[in-house]
Formats: C-alpha cells, structure tokens, sequence
C-alpha cells in the first residue's frame, strides 16, 4: 500500500498546490501522506468513524490550506482511495469521509476567522502561528505514526502517534536509532531491506512488517512503508516513515490460524494441522528418517451418544482427548483429532519401533480406567492402527492411508489393542 499512498499524497499535493505563488513546503507531501493513511485505515476498519474524515478537514487548515475549494480538490484526487479498499461498503465509507473533510475544513476555516478576531493587534510573524508551526501542530496530532530520519538511520523527527506506540515520551525519540525499538530477531530484515535496497537506489518505498520491544517489555507489531526522500537545495537526502501499530491485526490473525487449525470440542490440533505437520517432515527429511503413526478409533462409542445423547458424548470425548494427551505428553509427538471419535499421533523422527510401540501401549492404557460422565461410568477402548515407515519419498496422504489400513486390521482382530506394521516404503 505503500506505493498508493505515495501516489494519492503526490497527486493530492498538485492539486491543492496548483496556481499557489509559492511552492510547497517539503514538509507537507509526508504531511498529506499521513492523512492518507488516516483514510485508508478508517475505509478498513471494522467500526467506521466518519469523524476521521472531519478531523483531516481540519488538519487541512491547521496546515495553511484555507481556501474555500479546498475540499472540491481533495475529493477529485481522494475518491480514488476506494479502488484500493475491498471494503464492501467502501464507496459509501469514502462519500461519508469527504463529506466529513468539507465539514472539518469549514469548521477550522470559521475556528481560524475567530481566531483572527479575537487577536487586536496583528501578528503575522509570530512564531505561532506561522506555517512552520502549523505543520507541526498537524504533524504532532495525525494518528499515523510519523518518522524522519537520516540515511543513516537516526530519527530527526518524530510524532507523538510513534512515541505513543512505543510508549515513551516525544522528546527522547530524537537522535536515537531505528533499530532501539526493533525486535532483535527482526533487525537484520530491516537492515537489509532499509539499507542495502532502499538507500543504495535513492528512490522508492519499501513497506515492513515487524515486531516492536515496547518501552514496558512487552512485544507488537509495527507496519511502516519507508520511503527515501531527496532533499530540496542544500537540505540532504532523508526516510520517512509513515504507518501504525497492527498487534491487534496480527492477534487476530494469529486466533484465526488457531482456530483453523484446532478442533473446537477437544482443543486438539485438527486433520489441517496434522498434515500440514506431515508435509513438513516429508520436506526436510533424510533419508534414514521414520515417522510413527497411531491411528486410533474408539470401540462402540456409537452406542455412547444413541443410550446418553450428544453431550454425555462430546464430554467424553474432551475427556478422551485429555487423557490421550497426557500420555504421550513427554514423547515430543502430536496427537491429532481428524473425525467423529478418531485421533492420530504423529510420532516424528527417529520413530523407532520400539518407541513407536512403547506410546502405543500408553494410549490404551490412558483409557482403561472408566470415564465419569455426568454420573455416568463409560468403559471406552480404543483400538489402534500403528504403522513406522520411511519419510523420504513419501506423500501424506498415502501415510494417512497405510495408518487407517492397519486401524482396520486391528479393529478386524477385536478391540482394545493394537497391530503394528513396519513398511519399507
């Protein structure tokens, strides 16, 4: 998004700079960078504050663009911000924000006339109130986090939204370097992206994803697109960052690929996870590699849900799954709910027989003393398909498949035991 941003801002700069006797300040291309990262972000998010749009119009003007067509001109460059939202609800989102920038901007114009009034003599000159200092009212209360730097990486500037992120005050972020606040399992990505793409070109923008050590200890996720700046005159080169904090996101994220992966009654990794976990020990194995497999399925448990009904039965199957895993629960391996009452253990390299066996032995024995339901005493066995075969060559589903054959097998010869195969390949 990065690359858009900086596009809409440039865009967004000529327009509301076209015909003006001077040129810009440099300031105000990162300036409107920022509120359009502000736009994006409330186009996206799940509750939707038109207020955004009222606060950018003020910001507008707290900036020095006071005239009346100023939000006429924003509107023909911003309505292209829904192209870039998947938002089902974008384009009303984007006519309320602009709605609200025309709002916001006549509000600061009549909040600036009743400034100048109340003022008997004028002061042009001022240090308040000329438009350095309203570039830095504006850059200091933008919600995106904003950062200056040098090329070397120390921060010139920086915004009370980055200070607020990392939870120190404004004023001790000058000076220090991009990397105090990185996680240091995350600095040479930036480093390398930073200062071995970026600088080197002199040009572009490059977006980053990366943990943060917040001044508390405890760790985020910060999202920044960077972009190289060449300087104006005699000014030298400089980055500038703008972007937020996304440890909500990646929280989300995180919950969502959980809960894919997990079966929501027992809480045990699911079929997904299981064979994603196969195919990742299929990809790196040697050749000598072996891999355990339990397939198991409990005897009559059909006869559980018809005589005490669906919840005696799902309870007895969270306790199952308890009891399964915490008898293997030193053995390194997964157990793994894929059905109705079926489970694997995935028993990893080096799989030997005996091991493969000994957890084997453990998974019966976790269920031989009764259940206890709701008042109920549920003898339940389980009987087991164990197979130890080579990894290297193989495919999961072929795996999966040896497991349920030799499930079968034992299940054909009684219940409550196990029958184990030993393949080659």
């Amino acid at each position: 998004m990065g690359d858009v941003e900086q596009m809409l801002a440039r865009a967004w700069l000529k327009a509301l700079t076209r015909g003006a006797a001077r040129e810009a300040a440099p300031q105000s291309r990162y300036l409107l960078h920022g509120l359009i990262v502000d736009l994006l972000a409330a186009l996206h998010t799940d509750r939707f504050d038109v207020s955004v749009g009222v606060q950018v119009g003020r910001a507008l003007v707290a900036a020095g663009w006071t005239d009346e067509m100023v939000p006429w001109v924003s509107a023909r460059v911003l309505h292209r911000l829904a192209d870039h939202c998947r938002h089902p609800d974008a384009d009303a989102r984007l006519a309320a924000l602009l709605a609200g920038l025309g709002q916001g901007h006549q509000a600061g114009l009549c909040e600036l006339r009743d400034l100048d009034h109340a003022h008997t003599t004028p002061q042009p000159d001022s240090a308040d109130s000329g438009p350095d200092s309203r570039f830095r009212m504006v850059f200091d209360n933008i919600a995106a986090a904003v950062a200056i730097g040098d090329v070397e990486g120390t921060l010139l500037e920086a915004n009370s939204a980055l200070a607020e992120m990392i939870g120190v005050p404004v004023e001790s972020l000058q000076g220090i370097s991009v990397y105090d606040f990185a996680h240091p399992d995350d600095k040479e990505h930036i480093r390398s992206l930073v200062f071995e793409e970026l600088v080197p070109a002199r040009s572009g923008t490059v977006r980053l994803e990366r943990r943060l050590v917040r001044a508390d200890g405890t760790i985020g996720w910060m999202s920044f697109a960077i972009t190289y700046v060449p300087g104006l005159g005699d000014h030298p080169d400089y980055l500038l960052a703008v972007g937020g904090d996304v440890t909500e996101l990646h929280q989300r994220h995180e919950e969502l690929h959980r809960q894919a992966r997990h079966d929501p009654l027992t809480g045990l990794p699911n079929r997904r996870m299981l064979t994603e976990r196969v195919d990742e020990l299929i990809t790196t194995a040697h050749p000598e590699d072996r891999a355990g497999f339990c397939f198991v399925d409990l005897d009559h448990f059909k006869a559980i849900n018809d005589r005490y009904g669906h919840s005696v039965g799902d309870k007895a199957l969270s306790a199952v799954a308890a009891r399964l895993r915490n008898s293997v629960r030193d053995q390194h391996c997964l157990l793994a709910r894929i059905g109705g009452d079926e489970f694997v253990v995935l028993i990893p390299p080096p799989a030997s027989t005996s091991r493969t066996t000994l957890i084997a032995d453990r998974l019966l024995t976790a269920l031989a003393v009764p259940i206890i339901v709701d008042g109920h005493s549920l003898r339940i066995s389980a009987s087991i398909g164990v197979i130890v075969r080579p990894l290297a060559g193989a495919d999961t589903e072929s795996l999966l498949a040896a497991a349920d054959a030799g499930l079968y097998n034992a299940k054909s010869n009684g219940k409550g035991h196990w029958v184990l195969q030993i393949l080659d390949a």
